[in-house]
């Protein structure tokens, strides 16, 4: 399995519990969605940051509907998905019918 340099693993490479790894080796742990039953209904709370800007109170109460605001990230570049403050994913913004939506492209592994 590849790694990136910050942890990160391409979703294409994710072992998936109860299914055969690369290495030929078998995967433990649930093997459909009904076994995960228990945690259905758990509740999680998902951000998607987008970027990061800095500025005094004073400015941000001046900030009107339709302001632009400048981030620290580029256009395309990957946005960051926290999972109850804990970065669990990588992935891009898209347009679902009108509405914005967002795609993982990429898991963080957890270090523990």
């Amino acid at each position: 399995m590849s790694k990136d340099n910050d942890g990160g693993i391409p979703l294409d490479e994710l072992e998936v519990p109860g299914r055969e790894a690369r290495d030929g080796s078998e995967s433990h742990g649930p093997q459909s969605a009904a076994d995960l039953e228990a945690v259905f209904d758990v509740p999680v709370r998902i951000s998607a940051v987008l970027g990061h800007s800095r500025m005094h109170v004073s400015e941000l109460l001046k900030l009107a509907s339709g302001t632009v605001l400048e981030l620290d990230r580029k256009v395309g570049e990957a946005i960051d998905i926290y999972v109850n403050d804990r970065l669990v994913a990588r992935g891009e913004v898209v347009l679902v019918e009108d509405k914005l939506g967002v795609t993982m492209t990429e898991i963080i592994k957890a270090d523990r």
